[in-house]
C-alpha cells in the first residue's frame, strides 16, 4: 500500500515523462484497461481448451478477487457468452468485522476514489481506507477494479467470500486429492469450487482459475499445518546459526 502510494505521487508528478503501470486491474485509466488486456491470455486459453476437449462452453468460471487481474482476465473473454456464470471469490478473512476481511462485493463496499481510480472500497463513515484481512497477501487490499465492480453491480458478475479455514482446507484437499499445491490466493476460488460442485452435481464444467502455485506460501502453510514441527525447524535453523 505504501509503495503504491509513493509511486502515484512519483507519477503525478512526473506525468509527462513517467508510466505508471501496476500488476493488478486498479488505478489511473487506461492502466486498469492495459492490465485486463494483457492477462485476457488466461481466459482465451481457458476458453480455447474447452472447447477443444469438451466441444462446449464451462458451466461456471471462479477465480479470486484481490484487485482482480487474474478474474478480469479470466472473465472477459466470456462475457458476451449469456451461459457462461462467473463467480469472483474475495477473502472472508477471520471475522465479519472491520478489519478482519478483505470483502467489498458482499455488501461492504462504498464507492471511493483511491490510488487514482473510482471504485468500491473498504471506507469507514468518513471515507477513510478500513484495515483489512486475508490469509493471503494478494487478496488483503481494500479495493477492487473498476470493471469488476461494475460487472458486479450489473449481475454479470457474482461475488462471494471464504474464509482463511477454508482456504487452507482447499489446499489440503487439492495437495492430497489431485497433487495440486495451490497458492492461498487461488485457493479462495478453489475452496468456493468445491461448494458449488457439491450443489452442481456431476456432468458440469467447472474452471478454476490457479493464478499461482503454493511455494511461495509455505512458510505460512507449515505453520498452519503442523505448527509443532514448523517451530522445532526454527528453533534448528536458530541452533545453526549460533553455532
Amino acid at each position: 500500500k505504501d509503495a503504491i502510494n509513493e509511486t502515484l505521487r512519483d507519477w503525478m508528478a512526473n506525468v509527462r515523462n513517467t508510466f505508471y503501470c501496476l500488476g493488478s486491474c486498479v488505478g489511473p485509466h487506461p492502466y486498469p484497461m492495459m492490465v485486463r488486456d494483457f492477462q485476457t491470455v488466461i481466459g482465451k486459453e481457458a476458453k480455447g481448451q474447452i472447447m477443444d476437449a469438451e466441444k462446449r462452453l464451462p458451466d461456471y468460471l471462479l477465480a479470486c478477487v484481490g484487485g482482480g487481474s487474474n478474474s478480469i482476465g479470466l472473465f472477459h473473454p466470456f462475457l458476451d457468452d449469456p451461459e457462461v456464470k462467473m463467480i469472483g471469490v474475495e477473502a472472508g478473512g477471520k471475522g465479519d468485522g472491520p478489519g478482519e476481511h478483505a470483502s467489498r462485493m458482499c455488501g461492504e463496499g462504498r464507492t471511493g476514489i483511491i490510488h487514482g481510480y473510482k471504485s468500491l472500497f473498504l471506507l469507514d463513515e468518513d471515507g477513510q481506507v478500513l484495515p483489512t484481512h486475508s490469509i493471503s497477501a494478494g487478496l488483503d487490499y481494500p479495493g477492487i477494479g473498476p470493471q469488476l465492480a461494475w460487472l458486479g453491480q450489473k449481475g454479470r458478475i457474482e461475488f462471494t467470500r471464504i474464509k482463511d479455514g477454508e482456504a487452507l482446507d482447499a489446499v489440503r484437499f487439492f495437495a492430497r486429492q489431485e497433487g495440486l499445491l495451490f497458492a492461498l490466493e487461488s485457493a479462495h476460488a478453489g475452496a468456493a469450487a468445491i461448494e458449488l460442485a457439491k450443489l452442481h452435481g456431476p456432468g458440469g464444467a467447472i474452471i478454476i482459475n490457479m493464478s499461482g502455485r503454493g511455494e511461495k506460501d509455505l512458510f505460512i502453510l507449515a505453520k498452519q499445518f503442523d505448527p509443532k514441527r514448523w517451530n522445532s525447524f526454527l528453533k534448528s535453523e536458530v541452533m545453526d546459526d549460533v553455532q
